[in-house]
């Protein structure tokens, strides 16, 4: 999957449980929009809209084991976003691939996160001078 973020992939096939991985899956910022599914499963966008579980009317319809289900939305502007594991099981279980390995990789670090590693670096620093004079 080509993405944005120049960071390094975290490579998580669906049998690894390790908990790097579990937190990663579970960050609500690696959800997955629809060209990611796209080319995760090979398939073309109209087909990604067509596999998914969406209604005119409703706007977060039921869990349907058939349907790739997206995440809940907020309001019908909202693009779908699709959880790594959703895209698995769909993979699995409806279109029959037997394995899929989802890629995942962070987003680069804000301003605002590289001001608070900043700051917590020098607090440890700060935290270990009082240490060794007390």
């Amino acid at each position: 999957m080509d993405s944005v973020y120049p960071s390094t992939p975290i490579d998580t096939p669906l049998s690894d449980d390790s908990s790097r991985v579990q937190a990663a899956i579970n960050d609500p910022r690696n959800l997955l929009p629809v060209e990611a599914v796209e080319k995760l499963l090979n398939r073309s966008r109209a087909s990604i809209y067509r596999y998914s579980n969406t209604d005119p009317v409703i706007l977060n319809p039921p869990f349907d084991a058939k349907r790739l289900n997206a995440e809940i939305r907020n309001n019908k502007e909202e693009p779908l976003l699709f959880h790594p594991n959703e895209v698995a099981r769909f993979a699995r279980e409806v279109l029959g691939i037997k394995q899929i390995a989802i890629n995942i990789q962070e987003p680069p670090d804000t301003a605002t996160q590289v001001l608070l590693k900043e700051i917590l670096t020098e607090l440890r620093n700060i935290r270990e001078l009082l240490q060794s004079r007390s």
